[in-house]
């Protein structure tokens, strides 16, 4: 690199990462994390194991976001410094060049951090997964699509919870919802949420004739108790069903599978994860309350777009993404035209790239 080219790094450097610290609103953090601190060594800490369990979380969060932050700080003024002496040792300067693209990337993870700064963007998810018109097709896709989040899930380190799985007459799944547990995961999946059309040759079409299906899928914050949130019995009707698919054995032979309906709102939830039917109410219940919450902060924050989405068919139009894997392949999203022609890799869990993408957008559209 040529020294005006260093130095143009710099200043550039040294903007973005002012822009992060006060994204990442660095400044109060570190005396909440003091005070937090603090609180957790006091010898009374442990007295309350919900209270204490609450504020180690948070710790860890702040803190995670006041070490990143430090540790940028840390690589420019290396790389400030090194400069002074890089370009008279041609050695030195493939050092720096190696700090510089170490660096810029790193800034780049940190920049992609301050777009999950939602209400609701640290939290776990429960993702659900409806097929649209087309039978065994749409189905098909829809398990296909259930399978690509189970990789995200791996990808990212995050637990894939099956908590709902209805099997298709033929092939696919019916229905089915899972929660998906990790630091941010709701932030990353919330740009998922909508419809998801395929086109390819029907494996299902003796003539190979080319078919286009449809899935939406559904993404909410798992949100923690609230007293803001109350559930009395007749404002749900509950049914217990037997289970099928996922589960095991023993889930399969019992009405264990649990579905609690809303009345006031319509809003469906069920669980066929455990094999005790007092446990996937208690999911089920969890989830509700979730939604319910949910749907409350939207009213009073008139944030009905940016959390659930608008209602839309589940047909040709509607979709949010297409993945076409004939007469070519490629992925795109039509909210914000990014994509990517191997389909495979997409379908592998490889969804980063559409995820910070669309948060872009959204940050930009504030």
């Amino acid at each position: 690199m040529e020294k005006y080219e260093v130095n143009k790094f710099i200043e550039e450097s040294k903007i973005r990462l002012n822009d992060i610290y006060e994204a990442l609103s660095i400044k109060d953090k570190t005396p909440l994390y003091d005070k937090l601190k603090e609180e957790s060594e006091k010898p009374d800490f442990w007295n309350d194991p919900a209270n204490a369990k609450s504020v180690i979380e948070k710790m860890n969060s702040l803190n995670k976001d006041i070490l990143g932050y430090n540790k940028g700080l840390t690589m420019f003024n290396s790389i400030n410094e090194s400069k002074e002496f890089a370009f008279d040792d041609p050695s030195m300067l493939d050092m720096l060049t190696d700090e510089i693209k170490a660096f810029e990337k790193y800034l780049e993870e940190l920049e992609n951090k301050t777009l999950l700064a939602g209400k609701y963007d640290f939290n776990n998810c429960i993702i659900e997964f409806h097929p649209g018109a087309g039978g065994t097709e749409s189905m098909d896709w829809a398990q296909m699509l259930f399978r690509m989040y189970q990789r995200f899930a791996q990808r990212m380190n995050y637990k894939f919870e099956i908590i709902s799985y209805e099997m298709g007459d033929e092939a696919g799944i019916k229905s089915a919802s899972a929660i998906i547990s990790g630091e941010y995961a709701y932030g990353m999946l919330k740009s998922e949420k909508g419809v998801h059309r395929l086109v390819r040759i029907s494996p299902f079409d003796s003539n190979k004739r080319r078919h286009t299906s449809f899935c939406s899928i559904d993404v909410t914050p798992e949100i923690e108790e609230s007293d803001e949130i109350t559930i009395k019995d007749e404002d749900i009707r509950i049914d217990t069903y037997l289970s099928s698919g996922h589960g095991g054995q023993g889930v399969n032979t019992t009405y264990s599978a649990v579905r609690v309906t809303h009345l006031a709102t319509g809003i469906v939830v069920t669980c066929q994860n455990e094999r005790s039917q007092l446990k996937n109410k208690d999911i089920c219940l969890k989830i509700l309350k979730s939604k319910l919450l949910e749907l409350e902060y939207k009213k009073r924050e008139a944030e009905m777009k940016n959390l659930k989405g608008e209602h839309t068919n589940i047909n040709f139009g509607s979709q949010i993404r297409s993945y076409v894997f004939t007469p070519y392949t490629l992925v795109k999203d039509h909210r914000t035209d990014y994509e990517v022609g191997n389909v495979n890799q997409v379908m592998d869990g490889d969804l980063e790239g559409f995820m910070y993408s669309y948060l872009k957008q959204l940050a930009g559209n504030k």
